[in-house]
């Protein structure tokens, strides 16, 4: 089998409501890439990545040109077994991981539906029916926080990400946190995320403040040090996010004991391949892990799911439905949430089947 178009669209995607998060981040309409491997043999592999605005050295508007860079390795090659072909464009162009991704994810597809299993399988084989969702919280009013998290947790959620910073006191971060929890009661996670956007001393602050709510803190700061003085000074365990994008920075958390928790994001590592390695890691250092991406629609979910499935559920924190979040669905058959939990699809490959009307023509095709 041999690769014989690279075709290439962006879609935007409109969240279910807008993302409030510290320094003024938003995520609201983002653009997703999707990316169609097509071969000889008929078949086409479907990747995805949707990088948010301020949020990671990643931009929607990169992925095309740097793919077309790679096209000179990827056309006429072989798409079955996506590690021996990515090694190879990892020597043709360095770095650029996120756009990398989305050509990844579709050569997993590809080697799924050729050998008509799904992915979970070649990933190590199904270790369970359901996967745990978190549900993340928007940074708004305390109030509506503890609104929205009421609500999910009538649908069945037991994991919560409250976002925090936006509004850039920490008294209302406490208060965020404390509504929150109030709200699902003892027992269910709840989490504050500041996406790198705390001084330490606000940090501290608000861990101290929340310290007796049983709660979790997720990426505080912009180094890893930083997030380890305020662990060492509040003594709340610490998940990360955006510090933890290789084998580097995974094991400079693990000795710094920041990485309680720890999100492996698809287009963060370069896509299941790498992610899958990663995941291997945090196995040996004994790291919960959220496997998901940073945002998208059914592509990505569809490939966090399989990994997701194929991990140990003593080590898997939770997953999330990215594509549950936005519109349009790019997928009509693609898994959705139940009773706070989502399975993987079963069918071959990815196990989705993308409706090619709503893409419309490509924006671009490499061949």
């Amino acid at each position: 089998m041999k690769i014989t178009r690279i075709s290439i669209w962006h879609i935007p995607l409109t969240s279910h409501a807008t993302y409030y998060m510290a320094e003024g981040k938003t995520c609201a309409t983002v653009e997703t890439v999707v990316v169609a491997v097509g071969t000889d043999a008929g078949l086409t592999g479907w990747g995805e990545v949707c990088p948010i605005p301020h949020y990671l050295p990643a931009y929607a508007r990169g992925v095309a040109p740097a793919l077309t860079e790679c096209a000179s390795v990827l056309l006429g090659a072989d798409p079955l077994g996506a590690d021996a072909l990515m090694a190879r464009v990892d020597t043709h162009l360095i770095g650029h991981r996120y756009a990398k991704s989305a050509i990844d994810l579709a050569l997993w597809d590809l080697t799924g539906q050729a050998a008509g299993l799904p992915l979970y399988t070649l990933l190590g084989g199904r270790r369970q029916p359901d996967l745990p969702l978190y549900h993340s919280i928007t940074c708004v009013d305390p109030d509506e926080m503890a609104r929205i998290a009421r609500e999910a947790k009538a649908s069945g959620i037991t994991q919560f990400q409250a976002k925090l910073g936006a509004s850039g006191d920490w008294q209302t971060d406490v208060e965020r946190l404390a509504k929150v929890r109030e709200a699902v009661g003892p027992g269910p996670l709840v989490y504050g995320d500041w996406n790198c956007g705390a001084t330490t001393l606000d940090a501290i602050r608000v861990g101290r403040g929340a310290a007796h709510l049983d709660v979790m803190l997720e990426q505080p700061c912009a180094t890893l040090e930083d997030c380890a003085r305020v662990q060492s000074a509040t003594g709340v365990p610490m998940k990360l996010d955006e510090l933890a994008h290789d084998t580097g920075s995974l094991l400079a958390a693990h000795a710094l004991g920041i990485m309680d928790a720890v999100a492996l994001k698809l287009s963060k590592f370069g896509g299941l391949s790498a992610t899958r390695r990663a995941r291997d890691l945090c196995l040996h250092l004994g790291a919960k892990m959220c496997i998901e991406c940073t945002w998208g629609s059914d592509i990505v979910t569809a490939a966090a799911l399989h990994l997701g499935a194929a991990s140990p559920p003593s080590r898997l924190l939770n997953v999330c439905d990215l594509s549950g979040y936005v519109s349009p669905r790019l997928a009509p058959n693609a898994p959705s949430r139940t009773s706070g939990l989502i399975a993987p699809p079963d069918g071959p490959g990815l196990g989705i089947t993308i409706d090619e009307d709503l893409l419309g023509s490509p924006d671009l095709v490499l061949d």
